[in-house]
């Protein structure tokens, strides 16, 4: 039935070619529309899920009510404490401040201006270095720390809402830069604009800058493949412009669908071309040899799409089986990854299936006889070279399958060994570690975290009836105080206490009284920093370089810590305490890189071989393909440690992929291989002629894929280019695997299960005959 279907549908192609391409031009145009509104997504939404508890906490109590970002601006390579440096700075602060979306401007020059208001009554910067030395020495130690690390680096915040939207951050940013310029720092200082602001809009601009080349790169190496592996059919660089087509669509329906281009999707692409190139070369190959078999070209593209389309659909349900498992991740990016790769090998089938082959039909029915002519002769020499390629291929199998027990001893220990290594491989989810090393915004970045000091930190989200109740407030106090003393990685706290004991001689009030009068003198914007609405405050415990320095493992246990301290030090009746912060949040992708990556495996296994046997209603023939890719992921582990690898929202998800995009050759192999024992053959002579019929294809298929995965290893960004250097050495095993343990595999199962047919036809005859008797 499906291959009448598919008839019908070679039947529509040639009959209606001048239809289709109109209709693809039109798709080709909304997609160039759906594309423009693809948008770039880098923050904590790639990592965590919007419906997460954690998340939930940490955008409505923290980012809502207190969360800011600070772009930095440092100014160093001089005494960055003379006056001309610090006239500088107040021409930076006076005019950045009334900007839209700044908070507020924490700088050296405005410390040391309201030093001199509160011991002269002048709200001016003195022009006498010893003055400013004399000035700066009376600020609070905490305070000065914050913008004066060293007497040859000092910074400027400027901060702004955490809740800005990427082109508010990206103005605010190019604002800083030009008043920066307008500042005229003295010569001989360096100026540098950094921040977690700069930095992401940088990295959303490499992001950018690198899918272009990437793309290329991925065609050029399937211009190779196609020229190699190729090379027999006419118009052999055909295939390429057609999965080109699909690609253009997915980029529509990515922009249409809202799927964000994050660091992940971005090695989509590559991929997709490997395999779309695949469908396009099947198709591409069938119609070319029914041309050849009969001049009658309508049937020559109806058999094409009947015995062809059904074949390929089968692979791509396959492959995209191992995609739809990526969507039990709690890792929205991977979740974007899995249904961006899944609609992107649809639409390059439906371009192969209809675009290829009408184009192909258009361009035969004006074929130059000279091209024909030039054609025979090259399929005579490729005959010779098939056929001993065919004896290689078939060798092969039947030695594997006559030495089982080395060929499964072998690839069962290394499968355990690399299991084993596996649970040894780490966790890498610091967005800095996967940049380019020579990014000059991550440089900066590093630099500063160098200079200042780490700014991650574990915020507390403190709620009672009245927040500024002397009795929380003491315990808020007495808090701060015992986690930098109890913890080595809590460098800090800030909360309100700071500035009221600052503003109360060093000691809170003791009563409200003395408390509300502090209040109402403090200025707004401190009071804006720490308190919301009288019922919520806030807790900044300073962790350093957490991402680094810690890893997530450590903030997770450092989070459950401070979450048993909260609950030992007995805050007042009705106070209730929540810890979030971006590190927290981050969390739940250490479960996700571990727990959740062998769940996604385990899934993408059952859909496969769920799939496989529906497809076929035969469990042989489902456990198979399985079985021997299974062996791969484990391989896969072992090659991951031995190179040093850490496992990253793209690695996590290689056993998936691995099943899905593995599970395609071992298919191919297995169809062939009963199609040969449905010719009367024995299992060990169908494995060698079936191997050695197909392997050529097999092989020029894994290449096409090794293709598209090889762009990756260009990437710019290093978990890009790790994911593509393994991929690669998969796609390889995957191949190593087909050639030799699924041979091993299909004849051992297929002749036991004869066997066991035999033994009970033998049985019933011997009931009859008693029956008989």
């Amino acid at each position: 039935m499906v291959k009448d279907i598919f008839e019908q549908i070679g039947i529509f192609i040639e009959k209606n070619t001048i239809l289709i391409l109109a209709i693809a031009a039109i798709l080709i145009l909304l997609s160039f529309a759906g594309a423009q509104r693809i948008e770039m997504a880098s923050g904590i939404e790639t990592f965590e899920e919007k419906e997460s508890h954690l998340y939930q906490d940490f955008d409505l109590l923290y980012r809502q009510y207190f969360g800011t970002l600070a772009i930095v601006v440092m100014v160093e390579s001089g005494d960055v404490t003379a006056p001309e440096v610090l006239h500088a700075i107040d021409r930076l602060d006076t005019g950045i401040s009334g900007t839209k979306n700044v908070v507020e401007v924490v700088n050296l020059a405005t410390m040391v201006r309201q030093a001199n208001l509160r011991g002269s009554g002048r709200d001016r910067i003195p022009d006498d270095q010893s003055a400013v030395r004399s000035l700066i020495d009376s600020i609070p130690e905490h305070q000065r720390e914050i913008v004066l690390p060293d007497t040859r680096h000092t910074a400027v915040y400027v901060t702004m809402p955490a809740r800005a939207t990427d082109p508010e951050m990206i103005d605010l940013l190019a604002d800083v830069e030009d008043v920066v310029e307008l500042a005229s720092f003295p010569p001989g200082y360096k100026v540098i604009v950094t921040g977690e602001p700069a930095f992401y809009v940088a990295m959303q601009d490499e992001m950018k800058s690198s899918m272009g080349p990437l793309l290329l790169i991925a065609s050029l190496l399937m211009v190779v493949v196609l020229f190699i592996a190729f090379r027999h059919a006419r118009w052999r660089l055909l295939p390429l412009p057609i999965v080109i087509i699909g690609i253009v669509w997915t980029f529509g329906a990515m922009g249409f669908l809202g799927i964000p281009l994050t660091i992940v999707s971005l090695s989509a692409f590559p991929i997709l071309i490997g395999l779309g190139i695949d469908y396009a070369i099947q198709f591409h190959n069938r119609i070319e040899e029914e041309f050849a078999r009969s001049k009658d070209v309508k049937k020559a593209v109806s058999e094409t799409v009947r015995h062809t389309a059904p074949a390929v659909m089968i692979a791509v349900i396959i492959t995209g089986l191992g995609f739809v498992s990526l969507s039990t991740s709690t890792v929205p990016m991977i979740r974007d990854f899995g249904l961006l790769c899944l609609i992107g090998i649809i639409c390059c089938f439906f371009s192969a299936l209809f675009i290829g082959i009408t184009v192909i039909h258009s361009l035969h029915r004006n074929k130059n006889n000279s091209q024909n002519r030039k054609q025979k002769n090259e399929r005579t020499i490729n005959k010779n070279v098939d056929g001993a390629a065919e004896q290689i291929f078939g060798s092969i199998a039947v030695w594997s399958a006559r030495n089982p027990l080395l060929v499964l001893g072998v690839a069962g220990s290394l499968c355990f060994a690399g299991l084993y290594a596996d649970t040894m491989i780490g966790i890498e989810t610091d967005v800095k570690e996967f940049m380019p090393p020579d990014m000059p915004a991550l440089i900066d970045i590093d630099h500063m975290i160098v200079v200042l000091g780490g700014i991650d930190q574990l915020n507390l989200i403190v709620k009672a009836d009245d927040v500024a109740d002397p009795s929380v407030l003491e315990w808020m106090d007495r808090f701060a105080a015992h986690e930098v003393e109890s913890h080595p990685y809590i460098f800090g706290a800030d909360s309100i206490v700071g500035p009221m004991k600052m503003m109360n001689q060093g000691v809170l009030p003791e009563d409200a009284a003395g408390v509300d009068a502090i209040m109402e003198s403090m200025p707004e914007s401190t009071k804006d920093r720490y308190i919301y609405g009288g019922t919520t405050a806030l807790i900044n415990l300073g962790i350093g370089d957490a991402m680094s320095g810690l890893g997530l493992p450590r903030v997770d246990r450092l989070t459950r810590l401070v979450k048993d301290d909260v609950r030992w030090t007995h805050p007042p009746p009705g106070v209730a305490v929540t810890i979030t912060g971006n590190p927290v949040a981050l969390t739940t992708v250490f479960e996700a890189l571990t727990t959740g990556r062998r769940m996604m495996t385990f899934v993408g296994l059952i859909l496969i071989l769920g799939g496989l046997f529906l497809l076929n209603r035969d469990w042989l023939k489902a456990i198979v393909p399985v079985l021997t890719m299974t062996l791969v992921i484990g391989w896969s582990g072992g090659v991951m440690y031995l190179l040093g690898m850490d496992y990253t929202p793209m690695t996590a998800t290689l056993g998936a992929l691995i099943l899905g995009i593995g599970s395609e050759y071992a298919v191919m192999m297995m169809e062939r291989y009963f199609e040969e024992r449905e010719n009367g053959l024995v299992p060990i002579d169908a494995i060698r002629v079936s191997t050695g019929k197909i392997g050529v294809a097999i092989l020029a298929s894994g290449c096409t894929t090794l293709a598209g995965f090889s762009a990756l290893i260009a990437s710019p960004f290093s978990i890009n280019r790790n994911f593509g250097i393994v991929t690669v050495i998969d796609v390889l095993l995957a191949l190593i695997a087909s050639f030799f343990v699924f041979p091993v595999l299909v004849v051992w199962l297929d002749g036991w299960r004869e066997k066991r047919k035999a033994r009970r036809g033998v049985v019933t005859q011997g009931v009859q005959k008693v029956g008989a008797i």
